[in-house]
């Protein structure tokens, strides 16, 4: 099944069929105590609003509300890599190195709702910034319990310049306006998402492609369930929250993005999250 959070409200896609639900709020419908059987529970042909092709009239939001985002780093070897080749100069890259093979991961705040954007909406890159990248990521959906209840796809914009400086510098590179977007609905499974899923990720220039690769959540070291243990052991969420789980796809170092450029992440299950750069 997969959610979608919308400005008419809150609509299911289940078997090809859209059903609206009687939540209004997206806090308080995350939350539900078992969040697969309650959604299954409450599909009725009598919430059924149409077909899938439905969704082409809707205008999508961001599937958060109240909810903070936070993101792990270096889970992948390729992440790891490229955060010791970035901070080498300022005598930083060891540390990224110890951070792979530590037993506590890198977890990091991210972003609030209101510097979060949906699929459509525009992404944007830091003015003082002169090395920018989209980090495409599988994103944990968590309840207020710390339960994994969906995924759904995040694009952690980052300013490589900043963090290249000094590893001091992680918050500016990472969190300002424009600096998440999440989307384009949260896919609720039965069981946890398979290892096998597939993140691709495209950027195009122009109508020119001028990065598309992909890779499989397997080649992740860190668990799901470690990185949510770790997150939820001194924090609370009253109403949840999203957890990027790093990325494995990193443009070349000769590139950097530029507005206007078109950042387009799919995830197998999920669906297709699309920015453009402010």
């Amino acid at each position: 099944m997969k959610v979608y959070k919308t400005t008419g409200g809150i609509f299911v896609e289940s078997e090809g069929s859209i059903y609206s639900s009687e939540f209004m709020s997206w806090d308080a419908f995350i939350n539900q105590p078992d969040l697969y059987k309650s959604v299954l529970e409450g599909l009725s042909e009598k919430k059924r609003a149409g077909n899938k092709d439905m969704l082409n009239e809707l205008t999508i939001e961001a599937p958060i509300q109240s909810q903070e985002i936070w993101a792990a780093g270096v889970t992948y070897t390729r992440s790891r890599d490229a955060r010791m080749e970035e901070s080498k100069d300022a005598g930083g890259g060891s540390f990224y190195d110890m951070v792979y093979d530590a037993v506590r991961p890198e977890l990091f705040f991210k972003a609030t709702s209101y510097r979060c954007v949906g699929t459509g909406d525009k992404v944007r890159i830091r003015k003082d910034s002169t090395w920018n990248v989209p980090e495409p990521e599988l994103t944990l959906v968590i309840n207020n319990s710390g339960t994994i209840i969906g995924y759904t796809i995040g694009n952690d914009m980052s300013s490589r310049s900043i963090e290249g400086e000094n590893p001091l510098y992680l918050p500016q590179a990472k969190s300002y306006d424009g600096s998440a977007a999440v989307g384009p609905c949260v896919y609720v499974p039965a069981a946890p998402i398979s290892t096998e899923t597939k993140i691709n990720m495209q950027i195009s220039r122009g109508g020119t492609t001028m990065y598309a690769d992909e890779t499989a959540i397997s080649k992740m070291k860190r668990g799901h369930v470690e990185l949510v243990e770790f997150l939820f052991r001194e924090c609370t969420f009253p109403f949840g929250c999203l957890l990027m789980t790093g990325t494995c796809l990193v443009p070349p170092n000769d590139f950097t993005l530029q507005s206007g450029d078109v950042i387009v992440i799919h995830i197998d299950h999920i669906g297709e999250l699309k920015n453009t750069v402010a």
